[in-house]
């Protein structure tokens, strides 16, 4: 699988491309839809499932130097407000404020981010290391392992800082439940 043909069938979710077309609009900064509604699409496309199969969430990312809750909340709020027609649970989170909330959260640690795909480089799985945003009129994809494992319908752990092997293995059962093709790659 190349770019061009992730890209195409990504943007087959209309939910996907709505989200796109918001965050162009309001011009969030460093702003991207990431990880597993673009491969759980792709996922759907390939296996002939409902376009939406099995995506708990839309997630969207930005990186705003603006680190207070209270401008966060407000992104939150506004990008709601606008996808409320969707009925589709959409996350946003600043990536420059992960590194505050995530310890406490999550029992481990994560250093500060310095762009919003930092934050995308450290996802449970390599698969999900994806994002798409706008960019003059086409897209810019950002694809650090490439497609192939996508395509491939494989699951594999990325070994990131904040890695949990837990948190990998209740995510991967999940989606071997809702797309049994799929193969994993056991974290070691």
């Amino acid at each position: 699988m190349v770019r061009d043909e992730f890209l195409a069938l990504a943007l087959r979710n209309p939910f996907n491309a709505a989200i796109l077309d918001e965050i162009h609009r309001l011009a969030l900064p460093d702003a991207w839809l990431v990880a597993g509604c673009l491969v759980q699409t792709v996922w759907n496309v390939l296996t002939g499932r409902p376009i939406d199969h099995g995506i708990a969430d839309y997630d969207v990312f930005y990186f705003d130097s603006d680190t207070s809750w209270e401008a966060e909340d407000a992104v939150i709020r506004k990008l709601h407000a606008r996808l409320a027609h969707l009925c589709a649970k959409v996350e946003i989170r600043n990536q420059a404020r992960v590194h505050l909330w995530y310890p406490g959260k999550h029992g481990l640690p994560y250093p500060p981010l310095m762009r919003a795909t930092d934050g995308i480089d450290r996802f449970l799985t390599e698969n999900t290391q994806l994002g798409i945003r706008p960019a003059g009129g086409d897209f810019d994809v950002y694809a650090p392992h490439g497609f192939d494992d996508v395509a491939k319908l494989i699951v594999r752990p990325n070994q990131a800082p904040n890695f949990s092997a837990a948190n990998y293995a209740a995510k991967a059962a999940r989606w071997k439940t809702l797309w049994p093709e799929i193969t994993v790659i056991a974290a070691e």
